[in-house]
């Protein structure tokens, strides 16, 4: 051990300390990583359990009453293009989230890609944006059930006494006994095991597609029977003009939000290469269909302007004689209500349980229990204080904050697929207990490059062992050897180059992209400033656009983590549309929205700095270049037999 220096150290990539932390990463779980890890969980999942977790995790309550507030105020009767606009923006994500949820299959979802693709403090942040995420989502949502569930018991107070909200006055609480039972019931089932609990979330999710389906037939029976007063109007398809239809696609983009649980679960597919991308795409077209079919009888029934803007569907039923439809449809939402539950706590013990292993959370969380296969205390641990939230606080002020995570997590995804294909990591971390086997690969190959420059003595004729051989002009053309290792040097450094203009080209397009949101949403702004700061953030965008068309992408990709999955189509177009519509729909979530998150991520800040960054599990880990990873592993392998 020791055999190196600092500048050779360097050289392979010692860790880094201070900021340098910042942008450490880690490599894609391998055979030898694993056999070094923790317990692995258990592989049960097929395309079927995740189609039944996408479309459970996406649709929600919201769908029935989004359709007559975005009609009303938005749209009119385009309200299905809205749909179609909103599921061809959500499938860019989708299709990010399928290449690296196959070649990265591994809990975590965007933390882990951020972590492998950007840097540790980025992947900090995202994981800790998406803990608030699946907390507020789960707890917001348990909140909305009891409500539903009142209706079904007959009217608002219907729910029995120990069931029922109740008012605490010297608290001024709103206390919801069903919503945090409810927590309870679905965090045991998650506990139970992952093949129990997607059994569950499918049985409960086809009820929802049911009563979708119903309304869909039994709407379009009304809607012919009527003539579809809806659509026969003065003011035409589009009342509000096109951004209005517009206004209306990024306000009914939030319903697709959920098919991102299903990356989170990758490591327990048993087949993630073709599963993953199956049940991604499989799940977004489903709830894509059903938001439209729904959204062309709704409208069809009645006005927009007539729309009820509380309960929609129920109302357009009851105007077509239809009253007994509301018990389906009350029924419908509940279960739509209860698999977006299950839907928001599944993936949060995973991705604290990733946090963990990494050693950026204590280790705590990422205990798997050897019966069930699940990190059973991190799921208790999330179900807790989810029942906690939602049993005191009324957290529907805090439910845009939910969003938050979500788009950071779609645009890091984003930025993640291009730094893949052009600017993939090149070297990978190993352990310091590998330490002798990584100093005796190193003076292996020191050794052959002496021998060969004393076997080719023209070739560094000055002596000077510290120039590189490849980089000496006055070499022997005669020597097939050494015309080749010429070459190989030339094609090295125009590999560096063109990673170094792959590089800086993706930075800057994203801060395009962020200028041209940025600038296009607030028109507050003076008119000079705000047209300027367009001009600038498009040109970079469309400059970032060109030169990553033109580049090639780097050889590496076919190469890095498990191949043979899925692989994202229109590169660099389709990353860099996702990152401009995500960025734009962040900008747009509000001051008040803003302001919150950022104490949360002020506060995870603070945690990373002082407990994540020095327990990281990559704190003292050896950088080498990727192709001597596997021969490190087989010469400590070797040393151990």
């Amino acid at each position: 051990m020791g055999l190196l220096d600092d500048s050779q150290k360097e050289g392979f990539g010692s860790s880094w300390g201070g900021l340098k932390s910042l942008v450490r990463r880690k490599q894609v779980d391998s055979a030898h990583s694993k056999r070094l890890g923790h317990h692995q969980l258990a592989k049960e999942l097929t395309v079927p359990h995740l189609i039944a977790i996408g479309v459970g995790s996406t649709i929600g309550a919201g769908v029935y009453i989004l359709v007559g507030t975005v009609a009303r105020e938005h749209s009119g009767p385009a309200l299905t293009i809205c749909f179609l606009i909103a599921g061809i923006a959500a499938a860019l994500s989708a299709f990010c989230y399928a290449e690296l949820a196959s070649r990265c299959p591994s809990a975590g979802s965007a933390y882990h890609y951020s972590y492998i693709c950007v840097g540790e403090g980025v992947a900090w942040l995202i994981g800790w944006a998406l803990i608030l995420e699946y907390t507020i989502g789960g707890a917001a949502v348990a909140r909305g059930i009891s409500p539903n569930l009142a209706l079904l018991f007959g009217g608002e107070n219907g729910l029995p006494i120990f069931l029922a909200r109740q008012h605490i006055p010297w608290l001024d609480v709103l206390v919801d006994p069903c919503a945090s039972i409810l927590v309870f019931i679905v965090t045991g089932l998650l506990c139970v095991g992952i093949k129990e609990s997607t059994l569950a979330q499918g049985i409960v999710t086809t009820a929802n597609v049911c009563a979708m389906i119903f309304v869909i037939l039994a709407g379009g029976y009304l809607g012919f029977k009527t003539g579809w007063t809806g659509y026969e109007l003065p003011t035409g398809y589009f009342p509000f003009g096109v951004d209005g239809m517009l206004a209306g696609s990024a306000t009914v983009f939030f319903s697709y939000i959920g098919f991102d649980s299903v990356a989170s679960t990758a490591e327990e597919v048993r087949n993630p290469q073709r599963d993953l991308p199956l049940g991604i795409a499989s799940a977004l077209s489903i709830c894509c269909g059903l938001y439209m079919l729904v959204s062309v009888v709704i409208v069809g029934l009645v006005p927009y302007y007539a729309m009820d803007p509380d309960t929609p569907i129920s109302s357009a039923f009851a105007s077509n004689g239809m009253q007994w439809a509301a018990y389906i449809i009350t029924i419908g939402a509940v279960t739509a209500l209860c698999s977006t539950l299950m839907g928001s706590i599944l993936p949060q013990p995973r991705i604290l349980m990733a946090m963990a292993r990494d050693g950026l959370l204590p280790s705590f969380f990422s205990d798997v229990n050897k019966r069930t296969q699940v990190p059973v205390k991190s799921t208790l641990a999330t179900g807790i204080v989810a029942a906690t939230l939602s049993f005191f606080m009324d957290v529907s002020q805090l439910a845009g904050m939910v969003s938050v995570g979500t788009l950071l997590a779609f645009t890091m995804v984003a930025i993640s697929v291009l730094i893949l294909r052009y600017v993939p990591p090149d070297e990978v971390p190993l352990p310091s207990s590998l330490q002798e086997s990584i100093d005796s690969v190193i003076l292996r190959y020191s050794k052959d490059a002496r021998a060969f420059r004393g076997k080719n003595p023209e070739i560094n004729a000055s002596g000077d062992s510290s120039q590189p051989f490849l980089g000496n002009k006055n070499v022997s053309v005669g020597c097939p050897i050494v015309g080749k290792l010429e070459a190989l040097a030339s094609c090295a450094l125009n590999e560096e180059s063109r990673r170094k203009i792959a590089g800086w080209t993706i930075m800057l397009t994203c801060i395009g992209a962020f200028t041209l949101a940025y600038a296009a949403s607030n028109l507050w702004l003076p008119s000079l400033l705000r047209f300027t700061l367009c001009g600038a953030g498009g040109v970079l965008l469309l400059s970032g656009l060109v030169v990553l068309t033109c580049i090639d992408q780097d050889d590496a990709r076919h190469n890095f983590g498990h191949t043979g999955g899925f692989i994202c189509p229109f590169v660099p177009l389709l990353p860099i549309a996702c990152i401009l519509i995500n960025i734009y729909l962040l900008i747009n979530l509000g001051a008040a929205t803003w302001a919150r998150v950022s104490v949360w991520l002020l506060i995870g800040v603070i945690v990373y700095a002082f407990y994540g960054r020095s327990h990281s599990s990559l704190l003292d880990a050896v950088y080498v270049p990727t192709a001597h990873a596997d021969e490190v592993y087989r010469s400590s392998g070797d040393a151990l037999a």
